[in-house]
């Protein structure tokens, strides 16, 4: 099996950039979708991206399509998640996630069996 690993949270500033990355432990993700999904406080987690890490799937958030790209870091087995011009809104913990989904549920949590610890993310001046 494979263990996802986030990192990259901080507290930033509206209008920063800030770079995630989702590390495998134990295995590769090879074989595997791997995706982005976040929890603000009193909300229900909330996809943000995906890929598939063997092919060139990837599906996002109508909603955060132009702002978030998500990204394979072959030689460092890693998935990226770029978040650019972000909002206090972006406040949340986000969780990298990795799954054999059909392209049809990719956007769907349940879908994915693999789930990492989280990392937060906060936005605010």
């Amino acid at each position: 099996q494979v263990q996802p690993v986030e990192s990259g949270g901080r507290l930033v500033q509206p209008g920063d950039s800030l770079r995630l990355s989702c590390a495998a432990s134990e295995r590769t993700f090879s074989g595997y979708s791997v995706a982005w999904f976040r929890q603000a406080p009193g909300k229900e987690r909330e996809f943000v991206a995906a890929l598939r890490w063997s092919g060139g799937t990837i599906v996002y958030s109508d909603s955060l399509k132009g702002r978030f790209t998500i990204s394979k870091e072959i030689a460092k087995n890693t998935v990226a998640l770029q978040m650019n011009n972000l909002k206090p809104e972006d406040t949340a913990i986000y969780y990298c996630t990795a799954g054999t989904p059909i392209v049809s549920t990719m956007k769907t949590s349940a879908a994915y069996k693999y789930w990492g610890q989280g990392t937060q993310v906060t936005v605010s001046s």
